[in-house]
């Protein structure tokens, strides 16, 4: 939804070139909050789960300077089962006038529960596809949801809606839920003319502009949008905007960025906006075309902060760099696939918090997007405890759904951490397959239809990274003693954790390894037993070891010592020839337990499983480098080798 959410809100001590992605915007977070806790009170309405929502047609008449709606909405629906009424979500103090089917008055009555309940006039059975039209008006101001906003800006005039989350039945009838996109919509906008040669009103809304069309004293606009949309994404927009557009070449099918603003904002405006395209650039190279380029991008001013990702045209405070990356990173995620219930919500918000950062990884400098990660690290691990999957409990409560340190930063660094064990490669192409998933494209989707995907492209089980990183809680603390013999650099790794849900965090733990005359060098620790041994060659005379220095892990309070006494588990065990091309010999002192050997290859992935040996045969495994893992009673050693 806002970025203000997914990243803002937090006092950051650091500060960055692209210093815009933290800037404050309470104002969105609040009116979000009063929104989201109308729906607390009225959850999901299990009325209107008997039919399916195809199509509506919205034709409105709006006065940006009323404070008031009127018209008429049709709808297309397919019955699920038999149907004798069906119900649609609308706040109970708009008042509805009439409802036709092909020319038929059909009775309805409107309760305390922001119901229209409409009697059919004759069973429609499952399957069948009918219609009718609602004629209704009211001030949807007064519903109390925070939806629809008459105010003025610079002294002008202005309406817009913002529904997100439930907010819709506030100002229109719908179905709003998380489990039926509207297959396609039609927008009409009934607004006046000031004067006859001042057409000065312009309106706004999802999809493409048909046309504009003067009948008397009023200006009638028509958008079109042909892709599935749920309601809270639907939105509206009036005042005296200033158009301007930017084209995006798209790889020879090129559309437009089209950009309403306040006329008093369109010079800062102007030289805001046109990063829009490189931003569209790089998430069209990562990920897939732009999913409505079919129809439009575009931004449309409004007077709250932050924005909001309405689909194919987001609604902006302000046109900060950060903000327009992550509402243009939600037409991806969060629109194309919608998160499929509040459980989810980070599957709109962080990832689109990525993909803002992402922005800053290839607009900027290495230096800037380490420090949006240290921000980020800082911010999650500021409270010890949190999942970013929600509980049933947690779906009760605004501010835990809509928490910027979990739901927003704290699924961010998980994705990067994904993305560093799973490489840039799978990462990217799953993030892609998940897009282009056909049972998710343009739909809902939950966590776990996510992992499945990411688990199907990588070839690897994710379940534990998952359990630890979404689904259950905290982070992890390592501790490092280091010792240094001849070139051989003995290690060993511990960790606790700051919350009982999670007994041990695998992870590949970054280490830099820094030398008397300033040498460096980064080894990545693959850590999967607490007290684990690893054995690295270096050769310069070590310093100091720095302990995840770059930020890739949500982790805190690390350390990293100079140990008393020597490791001699690792210079005890020794193996060779090594390069080998078959036959590796292990030799071990005769009082040392080992319980277990295992290889592995530099994926992580297991190849070989024994006994204790003196000989292992890897003639019949890939070419490359080998860990080989020793289990003994106390500690975990870990060796490596190359096969040629």
């Amino acid at each position: 939804m806002k970025q203000i959410l997914g990243c803002l809100l937090v006092a950051f001590t650091l500060q960055i070139g692209a210093q815009d992605f933290y800037e404050t915007l309470n104002g969105i977070r609040e009116a979000e909050a009063k929104s989201a806790m109308r729906q607390m009170m009225s959850p999901q309405n299990d009325n209107t789960g008997n039919y399916d929502v195809k199509y509506h047609r919205l034709e409105l008449n709006v006065d940006p300077s009323v404070s008031a709606i009127s018209g008429d909405v049709t709808t297309y629906f397919e019955a699920k089962e038999a149907m004798t009424e069906i119900t649609f979500d609308l706040a109970d103090n708009m008042t509805v006038s009439q409802v036709l089917q092909r020319g038929n008055t059909l009775s309805y009555s409107q309760n305390s529960d922001d119901e229209l309940v409409i009697t059919l006039p004759v069973t429609q059975n499952q399957g069948v596809l009918d219609s009718l039209t609602i004629s209704y008006s009211g001030n949807p101001i007064s519903s109390g949801f925070d939806s629809f906003e008459q105010t003025t800006h610079n002294g002008d005039p202005v309406i817009w809606t913002l529904s997100e989350p439930y907010g819709a039945k506030g100002w229109w009838p719908c179905k709003q839920d998380l489990i039926d996109k509207i297959d396609a919509i039609d927008v009409y906008l009934t607004t006046p003319i000031l004067n006859p040669s001042n057409e000065n009103y312009v309106a706004v809304s999802n999809g493409l502009e048909q046309s504009q069309t003067i009948i008397g004293t009023d200006k009638v606009t028509h958008f079109k949008h042909t892709h599935p949309i749920p309601a809270y994404l639907i939105a509206f927009a009036v005042t005296n905007y200033e158009v301007y557009s930017h084209e995006v070449p798209n790889n020879g099918n090129p559309f437009d960025i089209v950009n309403y603003v306040y006329p008093e904002s369109l010079i800062s405006a102007q030289a805001s906006t046109g990063v829009t395209v490189d931003i569209m650039n790089i998430f069209t190279d990562l990920f897939e075309e732009y999913p409505f380029a079919d129809e439009k991008y575009g931004h449309a001013q409004f007077g709250w902060g932050g924005g909001m990702e309405h689909t194919t045209v987001s609604f902006m405070g302000s046109f900060s760099r950060s903000l327009i990356a992550h509402e243009l990173a939600h037409q991806w995620f969060g629109n194309k696939i919608t998160c499929g219930s509040w459980k989810d919500i980070w599957l709109n918000e962080s990832f689109a918090t990525y993909l803002a950062a992402l922005v800053i990884e290839n607009l900027d400098t290495e230096t800037e997007f380490k420090t949006w990660r240290q921000q980020t690290v800082t911010n999650v691990v500021s409270q010890p405890n949190g999942a970013v999957y929600l509980t049933d409990q947690d779906t009760t409560s605004v501010n835990r759904i809509f928490s910027s340190r979990l739901s927003y930063n704290k699924g961010s660094m998980v994705l990067h951490m994904l993305r560093k064990k799973v490489g840039d490669t799978d990462f990217f192409q799953g993030l892609q397959d998940y897009l282009a998933t056909p049972s998710l494209a343009f739909d809902f989707a939950k966590t776990q239809d996510f992992i499945d995907t990411m688990e199907l492209t990588t070839g690897e089980d994710l379940d534990e990274f998952f359990n630890d990183w979404i689904y259950n809680e905290g982070y992890p603390s390592y501790n490092i003693d280091w010792n240094q013999n001849g070139n051989q650099l003995q290690l060993m790794v511990s960790q606790t954790q700051s919350d009982t849900s999670v007994d041990f965090f695998e992870a590949g733990v970054p280490i830099r390894v820094i030398g008397t005359l300033g040498e460096s060098l980064d080894v990545v620790l693959d850590h999967t037993i607490n007290n684990e041994q690893f054995l690295e060659t270096v050769n310069f005379t070590v310093q100091s070891v720095l302990v995840d220095p770059d930020y890739h892990l949500i982790s805190k309070n690390n350390t990293a010592t100079l140990g008393i006494d020597d490791f001699t588990l690792e210079t005890t065990i020794v193996l060779y020839p090594n390069p080998t091309t078959s036959i590796i010999n292990i030799t071990k002192p005769e009082g040392l337990d080992v319980k277990s050997i295992k290889v592995y290859n530099s994926l992580g992935q297991l190849l070989l499983q024994n006994s204790w040996t003196s000989k292992l045969n890897l003639s019949r495994l890939a070419s490359g480098l080998l860990f080989v893992q020793f289990q003994t009673e106390d500690a975990v050693i870990n060796k490596r080798i190359i096969k040629n």
